[in-house]
């Protein structure tokens, strides 16, 4: 195996854009989730996905066991695969290891967290057949990096596991996916990943592990926008919070403020003022029925060609194919 890392530095100017634009909008304040991924975040969220609690990771892996050696063995033997926010690889490597047996394989995972595209090199580095290139990106820029780098030339299937497509309200999900389709070409394919409905208690169990580390990565963005943006957030003054919303069919993350406080982000040139009890909202993770996945599927230039669900956790994984 070979590894690159195409970097791309962390714009701090944006960075500070979206902490303004977040935290002083009128009515509930706001962080956008990619910020909770940082080397600290990525490893702490590693750890979530094995925790008891936490089954999405668990079921992503139980179908990826199951089903993918028969659809892998029926893709064209030049595919390239790319993989939206890879953390770490250590689910993608039951697809990558079944297509190096039969062909050389070019693998590129897109992930904005240096530190996971380090430890996905690692996990993956023992599969002959395998070039790996990470991309340090995001999503979207991502995809176009690859496509222009991209040696071979048949089918890309990329990657969306994990129901990352959860973290996008309804609307920008299907925007998203829509925008996924304008950067493939028809006969190119996308294994999504999508967490589906289930009982409130199951749900808000894996979003508040009795072991508080879904509470210490929530609480980690704040020491990142203190190291990063020069500000002076107390995490001790902060509680991790996740509410189910039923209406939306999302669980939501806050950080709940236990005191009224001001606090400075010197580099945003940002005052904060917060009220005791009042929350900034850090991540949404929609939730989906099954029978909604081949329609948002259609709407955003896709077909859902095979969907599979866990048994043991309702989870779902759609094979769709770009039209």
């Amino acid at each position: 195996m070979s590894v690159a890392v195409f970097p791309e530095p962390l714009d701090l100017a944006s960075f500070a854009e979206d902490l303004r634009s977040g935290l002083l909008t009128q009515g509930q304040r706001v962080l956008p989730s990619k910020y909770l991924y940082d080397e600290v975040g990525s490893t702490l969220f590693e750890v979530i996905c094995v925790l008891p609690e936490y089954g999405l990771t668990r079921a992503d892996t139980r179908l990826l066991l199951r089903h993918a050696p028969s659809w892998v063995s029926r893709l064209p033997a030049d595919t390239c695969v790319a993989e939206l926010g890879s953390g770490s690889s250590k689910k993608t490597r039951l697809i990558l290891e079944a297509m190096a047996r039969r062909q050389e394989t070019e693998f590129f995972p897109i992930d904005i967290s240096h530190a996971a595209l380090t430890q996905c090199a690692r996990e993956l580095g023992d599969i002959p057949n395998l070039t790996v290139s990470g991309v340090h990106m995001e999503y979207l820029q991502g995809l176009s990096e690859v496509k222009a780098r991209r040696r071979q030339r048949g089918p890309l299937l990329v990657l969306f596991l994990g129901s990352t497509i959860g973290n996008f309200d309804r609307e920008s999900g299907e925007r998203f996916l829509r925008s996924v389709r304008e950067h493939l070409s028809p006969g190119d394919l996308m294994l999504l990943s999508t967490d589906l409905v289930k009982s409130e208690a199951e749900l808000l169990l894996a979003y508040d592990d009795a072991a508080g580390v879904t509470a210490a990565f929530n609480k980690n963005v704040l020491a990142r926008i203190n190291r990063e943006l020069d500000a002076n957030f107390s995490l001790r003054h902060f509680d991790h919070e996740a509410r189910w919303n039923p209406q939306a069919r999302r669980v939501e993350m806050h950080l709940r403020a236990r005191s009224d406080m001001t606090i400075q982000i010197r580099r945003a040139q940002l005052d904060l003022t917060m009220s005791c009890g009042e929350t900034i909202k850090t991540e949404d993770s929609y939730k989906f029925e099954r029978t909604e996945l081949p329609l948002l599927a259609q709407r955003s230039g896709f077909s859902c060609q095979e969907q599979w669900v866990d048994e043991q956790w309702a989870f779902a994984q759609s094979l769709l194919f770009a039209q």
